[in-house]
Protein backbone atom coordinates (compact mmCIF):
# COMPACT_ATOMS: atom_id res chain seq x y z
CA UNK A 1 0.00 0.00 0.00
CA UNK A 2 2.85 2.36 0.80
CA UNK A 3 4.38 1.66 -2.61
CA UNK A 4 1.17 2.74 -4.32
CA UNK A 5 0.99 5.95 -2.32
CA UNK A 6 4.64 6.67 -3.16
CA UNK A 7 3.82 6.11 -6.82
CA UNK A 8 0.94 8.58 -6.62
CA UNK A 9 3.17 11.19 -5.00
CA UNK A 10 5.80 10.65 -7.72
CA UNK A 11 3.17 11.25 -10.40
CA UNK A 12 1.99 14.51 -8.86
CA UNK A 13 1.43 17.31 -11.35
CA UNK A 14 1.10 20.50 -9.33
CA UNK A 15 -0.41 22.51 -12.19
CA UNK A 16 -3.05 19.81 -12.66
CA UNK A 17 -3.63 19.70 -8.91
CA UNK A 18 -4.34 23.43 -8.87
CA UNK A 19 -6.60 23.19 -11.92
CA UNK A 20 -8.52 20.13 -10.75
CA UNK A 21 -8.94 21.48 -7.21
CA UNK A 22 -10.93 24.37 -8.69
CA UNK A 23 -13.25 21.85 -10.38
CA UNK A 24 -13.74 19.97 -7.10
CA UNK A 25 -14.34 22.64 -4.46
CA UNK A 26 -14.29 21.44 -0.85
CA UNK A 27 -12.01 18.51 -1.78
CA UNK A 28 -8.75 19.36 -0.08
CA UNK A 29 -6.84 16.09 -0.40
CA UNK A 30 -6.08 16.04 -4.13
CA UNK A 31 -2.49 15.01 -4.92
CA UNK A 32 -2.76 15.96 -8.58
CA UNK A 33 -2.49 12.73 -10.60
CA UNK A 34 -4.20 12.63 -13.98
CA UNK A 35 -6.97 10.10 -14.53
CA UNK A 36 -5.20 8.08 -17.29
CA UNK A 37 -2.32 7.46 -14.86
CA UNK A 38 -4.75 6.37 -12.16
CA UNK A 39 -6.41 3.98 -14.59
CA UNK A 40 -3.03 2.40 -15.42
CA UNK A 41 -2.29 1.84 -11.75
CA UNK A 42 -5.78 0.46 -11.11
CA UNK A 43 -5.51 -2.01 -14.01
CA UNK A 44 -2.20 -3.26 -12.62
CA UNK A 45 -3.67 -3.71 -9.15
CA UNK A 46 -6.67 -5.50 -10.69
CA UNK A 47 -4.31 -8.00 -12.35
CA UNK A 48 -2.18 -8.66 -9.30
CA UNK A 49 -3.98 -8.47 -5.95
CA UNK A 50 -7.32 -6.64 -6.15
CA UNK A 51 -9.00 -8.32 -3.17
CA UNK A 52 -6.07 -7.69 -0.85
CA UNK A 53 -5.83 -4.10 -2.05
CA UNK A 54 -9.54 -3.37 -1.60
CA UNK A 55 -9.55 -4.84 1.89
CA UNK A 56 -6.66 -2.66 3.01
CA UNK A 57 -6.88 0.30 0.62
CA UNK A 58 -6.17 3.67 2.26
CA UNK A 59 -8.72 6.37 1.53
CA UNK A 60 -7.13 9.58 2.80
CA UNK A 61 -6.40 11.00 -0.64
CA UNK A 62 -8.82 11.74 -3.48
CA UNK A 63 -6.69 9.59 -5.79
CA UNK A 64 -6.80 6.64 -3.40
CA UNK A 65 -10.58 6.73 -3.37
CA UNK A 66 -10.58 6.94 -7.17
CA UNK A 67 -8.25 3.94 -7.36
CA UNK A 68 -10.53 1.90 -5.14
CA UNK A 69 -13.48 2.64 -7.41
CA UNK A 70 -11.51 1.82 -10.56
CA UNK A 71 -10.21 -1.50 -9.20
CA UNK A 72 -13.78 -2.64 -8.50
CA UNK A 73 -14.53 -2.08 -12.18
CA UNK A 74 -11.37 -3.63 -13.61
CA UNK A 75 -10.93 -6.71 -11.42
CA UNK A 76 -12.09 -10.19 -12.34
CA UNK A 77 -14.85 -11.00 -9.88
CA UNK A 78 -18.37 -12.32 -9.50
CA UNK A 79 -21.19 -9.80 -9.41
CA UNK A 80 -21.78 -10.57 -5.74
CA UNK A 81 -18.16 -9.84 -4.91
CA UNK A 82 -18.25 -6.54 -6.80
CA UNK A 83 -21.44 -5.49 -5.02
CA UNK A 84 -19.88 -6.21 -1.65
CA UNK A 85 -17.00 -3.90 -2.52
CA UNK A 86 -19.39 -1.29 -3.94
CA UNK A 87 -21.29 -1.31 -0.63
CA UNK A 88 -18.07 -0.17 1.02
CA UNK A 89 -17.02 2.21 -1.74
CA UNK A 90 -20.13 4.21 -2.65
CA UNK A 91 -20.57 5.73 0.84
CA UNK A 92 -17.05 7.22 0.72
CA UNK A 93 -17.64 9.07 -2.57
CA UNK A 94 -17.40 12.75 -1.68
CA UNK A 95 -17.20 14.53 -5.03
CA UNK A 96 -18.60 14.43 -8.58
CA UNK A 97 -15.33 13.39 -10.23
CA UNK A 98 -14.81 10.18 -8.27
CA UNK A 99 -18.50 9.39 -8.77
CA UNK A 100 -18.61 9.95 -12.51
CA UNK A 101 -15.22 8.48 -13.42
CA UNK A 102 -15.96 5.31 -11.49
CA UNK A 103 -19.49 4.76 -12.78
CA UNK A 104 -18.17 4.96 -16.34
CA UNK A 105 -15.78 2.12 -15.43
CA UNK A 106 -18.52 -0.30 -14.37
CA UNK A 107 -19.00 -1.85 -17.79
CA UNK A 108 -19.91 -5.14 -16.10
CA UNK A 109 -23.33 -3.53 -15.55
CA UNK A 110 -24.20 -4.25 -19.20
CA UNK A 111 -24.01 -7.98 -18.46
CA UNK A 112 -26.19 -7.72 -15.36
CA UNK A 113 -28.72 -5.03 -16.19
CA UNK A 114 -31.59 -6.45 -14.14
CA UNK A 115 -29.46 -7.24 -11.12
CA UNK A 116 -27.74 -3.85 -11.18
CA UNK A 117 -31.06 -2.07 -11.66
CA UNK A 118 -32.25 -3.61 -8.40
CA UNK A 119 -28.96 -2.80 -6.69
CA UNK A 120 -28.96 0.85 -7.73
CA UNK A 121 -32.41 1.51 -6.27
CA UNK A 122 -31.14 1.89 -2.70
CA UNK A 123 -28.87 4.71 -3.82
CA UNK A 124 -31.66 6.38 -5.77
CA UNK A 125 -33.64 6.59 -2.53
CA UNK A 126 -30.66 7.82 -0.47
CA UNK A 127 -30.64 11.28 1.08
CA UNK A 128 -26.86 11.49 0.79
CA UNK A 129 -25.82 13.72 -2.08
CA UNK A 130 -23.16 11.56 -3.72
CA UNK A 131 -24.87 8.24 -3.12
CA UNK A 132 -27.86 9.66 -4.95
CA UNK A 133 -25.66 11.08 -7.71
CA UNK A 134 -24.06 7.62 -8.06
CA UNK A 135 -27.49 6.15 -8.83
CA UNK A 136 -28.37 8.99 -11.21
CA UNK A 137 -25.16 8.66 -13.24
CA UNK A 138 -25.33 4.86 -13.30
CA UNK A 139 -28.77 5.17 -14.92
CA UNK A 140 -27.39 7.67 -17.41
CA UNK A 141 -24.40 5.49 -18.29
CA UNK A 142 -26.20 2.16 -18.71
CA UNK A 143 -29.98 2.53 -18.78
CA UNK A 144 -30.81 5.07 -21.47
CA UNK A 145 -32.21 2.20 -23.54
CA UNK A 146 -35.55 1.32 -25.11
CA UNK A 147 -36.28 -1.10 -22.29
CA UNK A 148 -35.58 1.29 -19.42
CA UNK A 149 -36.00 4.86 -20.69
CA UNK A 150 -39.57 5.35 -19.40
CA UNK A 151 -38.61 4.22 -15.90
CA UNK A 152 -35.42 6.27 -15.93
CA UNK A 153 -37.18 9.49 -16.93
CA UNK A 154 -39.83 8.90 -14.26
CA UNK A 155 -37.11 8.45 -11.64
CA UNK A 156 -35.34 11.64 -12.70
CA UNK A 157 -38.62 13.55 -12.63
CA UNK A 158 -39.34 12.48 -9.06
CA UNK A 159 -35.93 13.04 -7.47
CA UNK A 160 -36.21 15.65 -4.75
CA UNK A 161 -32.93 16.64 -3.17
CA UNK A 162 -31.34 20.03 -2.59
CA UNK A 163 -27.79 18.82 -3.25
CA UNK A 164 -26.13 20.87 -6.00
CA UNK A 165 -24.44 17.81 -7.52
CA UNK A 166 -27.71 15.90 -7.49
CA UNK A 167 -29.45 18.66 -9.43
CA UNK A 168 -26.54 18.97 -11.87
CA UNK A 169 -26.47 15.18 -12.31
CA UNK A 170 -30.17 15.04 -13.14
CA UNK A 171 -29.84 17.97 -15.56
CA UNK A 172 -26.91 16.32 -17.34
CA UNK A 173 -28.67 12.97 -17.48
CA UNK A 174 -31.85 14.47 -18.95
CA UNK A 175 -29.81 16.26 -21.62
CA UNK A 176 -28.15 12.95 -22.51
CA UNK A 177 -31.53 11.20 -22.57
CA UNK A 178 -32.67 13.77 -25.13
CA UNK A 179 -29.84 12.76 -27.46
CA UNK A 180 -31.15 9.19 -27.57
CA UNK A 181 -34.87 9.66 -26.99
CA UNK A 182 -35.79 13.23 -28.02
CA UNK A 183 -39.57 12.71 -28.15
CA UNK A 184 -39.86 10.98 -24.78
CA UNK A 185 -37.52 13.49 -23.15
CA UNK A 186 -39.42 16.42 -24.65
CA UNK A 187 -42.60 15.01 -23.16
CA UNK A 188 -40.90 15.11 -19.77
CA UNK A 189 -39.71 18.68 -20.32
CA UNK A 190 -43.24 19.75 -21.19
CA UNK A 191 -44.79 18.12 -18.13
CA UNK A 192 -42.59 17.54 -15.09
CA UNK A 193 -41.97 18.02 -11.38
CA UNK A 194 -38.40 19.32 -11.77
CA UNK A 195 -37.36 22.36 -9.76
CA UNK A 196 -36.55 25.46 -11.81
CA UNK A 197 -32.77 25.15 -11.38
CA UNK A 198 -32.60 21.53 -12.59
CA UNK A 199 -35.05 22.14 -15.43
CA UNK A 200 -33.18 25.21 -16.73
CA UNK A 201 -29.80 23.49 -16.39
CA UNK A 202 -31.06 20.57 -18.47
CA UNK A 203 -32.17 22.99 -21.18
CA UNK A 204 -28.86 24.83 -20.99
CA UNK A 205 -26.87 21.63 -21.47
CA UNK A 206 -29.01 20.71 -24.47
CA UNK A 207 -28.63 24.19 -25.98
CA UNK A 208 -24.84 23.95 -25.57
CA UNK A 209 -24.73 20.56 -27.33
CA UNK A 210 -23.27 20.28 -30.82
CA UNK A 211 -25.68 17.43 -31.54
CA UNK A 212 -28.81 19.58 -31.53
CA UNK A 213 -29.81 21.73 -34.52
CA UNK A 214 -30.29 25.50 -34.34
CA UNK A 215 -34.07 25.33 -34.77
CA UNK A 216 -34.45 23.00 -31.79
CA UNK A 217 -32.11 25.16 -29.72
CA UNK A 218 -34.29 28.19 -30.38
CA UNK A 219 -37.32 26.26 -29.23
CA UNK A 220 -35.47 25.15 -26.09
CA UNK A 221 -34.45 28.74 -25.31
CA UNK A 222 -38.12 29.69 -25.38
CA UNK A 223 -38.94 26.95 -22.85
CA UNK A 224 -36.74 28.37 -20.09
CA UNK A 225 -38.44 29.27 -16.84
CA UNK A 226 -37.94 32.88 -15.79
Amino acid sequence: MEEIREKLLELQDKKYQKFHSKLCPNVEDIIGVRVPELRKIAKQIAKENPQEYLEKAPKEYYEERMLQGFVIGYMKASLGERLTYLDEFVPIIDNWAVCDCCTSTYKFTKKYLKEMWSYIQKYLSSNREFELRFGIIMLMDYYLTEEYIDQVLEIYDNIQNEGYYVKMGVAWAISMAYMKFPEKTMELLNNNHLDDFTYNKALQKMIESYQIDKETKQKLKGMKRR
